[in-house]
């Protein structure tokens, strides 16, 4: 099956994407931006859609998502990683 490139989401739905945690901050003082990513890139490379955030160091931990997003990308078949995983059930 040939790639179709006329439109931007037809090509996302052939690609294997992930939900992860995307590393920002200062050393020792880290925040995170939860990101639609291809499996491919490194874990601090190009992502496709910045879809939260995480800040582990505000009493309590901090976590914002677009819900919406995030069941858009589960159901088109995105995986979560482990990390991200154990936030969101530690979050509901």
């Amino acid at each position: 099956m040939p790639l179709k490139i006329s439109k931007a989401y037809d090509i996302i739905s052939t690609m294997a994407v992930t939900l992860r945690l995307y590393k920002l901050g200062k050393k020792g003082y880290p925040t995170f931006k939860i990101v639609a990513v291809e499996r491919r890139y490194k874990a601090d490379g190009k992502y496709i859609e910045s879809i939260g955030t995480y800040d582990p160091h505000s009493e309590p931990s901090d976590l914002k998502i677009d819900e919406a997003r995030l069941k858009y990308w589960t159901e088109t078949g995105a995986i979560i990683s482990d990390g991200l995983s154990k936030l969101l059930k530690n979050k509901k």
